[in-house]
């Protein structure tokens, strides 16, 4: 006989920060795939990150936390152990947040009134808390927080750069197509039309042809030219002296 074991259900918690959509939701979906902690989900308003840190016996999510990008807010909810400091959970929370907001600058705007408001008072609750590590933690914060802003400066000169190498990229591209191109035009000459050319240039040079000269003026390759001089002397067209 199997005895019945009651569940204990984690507290939950839950706030929101205004925000602007720059970008879609589709984007963003992209930038996150290379965050395994988290499970993702587009809706058709919204973008949904997901992560389950720990499961009860039945299976259940205990916890966790999830984030849902808006249009035009951030809502963060999250489960917080019985056993556990609220206070510590949300800075835990919140600097997850930061780590994610800092991996889409470019795409969603969170307002920053709202957002540094709501990280001021979760330290200050934090740090009302304690006494001999507030210095401490201050510290760690100012640091997380410095280190967010030089990613997100990071992130802007990277998007320039970016964008940037982007547009000379396609340049180069369609130059190499157009070289491609004047290559196989000038590939083009007929052996016979070459031969004729081969003649005439001899003729013209005292019965000599510098290769190099001759395939600069025609824009033709040297080895297609050798490759005519070889076949124009088995068919005794011509012949080497010297």
């Amino acid at each position: 006989m199997v005895e019945n074991v009651g569940t204990v259900e984690p507290k939950i918690s839950e706030f929101s920060i205004k925000g602007t959509l720059l970008g879609d939701f589709s984007a963003m979906s992209n930038r996150f795939s290379t965050l395994q902690m988290f499970s993702i989900k587009i809706n058709h308003d919204s973008l949904v990150l997901l992560t389950v840190e720990s499961r009860d016996i039945q299976k259940n999510p205990f916890l966790f936390f999830i984030i849902t990008f808006k249009a035009d807010s951030i809502e963060v909810k999250y489960s917080i152990a019985l056993d556990t400091s609220e206070k510590m959970r949300r800075i835990y929370v919140v600097k997850n947040l930061l780590s994610v907001l800092s991996l889409v600058t470019d795409l969603y705007s969170p307002d920053p009134v709202s957002l540094y408001q709501y990280v001021d008072s979760s330290i200050d609750e934090l740090t009302g808390s304690l006494s001999q590590s507030y210095s401490a933690l201050f510290n760690n914060y100012d640091s997380l927080f410095n280190e967010y802003r030089e990613l997100k400066r990071l992130n802007i000169e990277l998007a320039s750069s970016n964008k940037n190498l982007t547009a000379q990229a396609t340049e180069l591209s369609a130059q190499n197509n157009e070289l491609t191109e004047r290559l196989k035009q000038l590939e083009t000459y007929s052996d016979e039309s070459l031969m004729v050319m081969i003649e005439e240039w001899i003729d013209s040079h005292n019965n000599t042809i510098d290769l190099a000269e001759f395939a600069k003026t025609y824009r033709i390759t040297i080895p297609r030219v050798e490759q005519m001089l070889n076949k124009m002397v088995s068919m005794s067209y011509i012949e080497l002296k010297g």
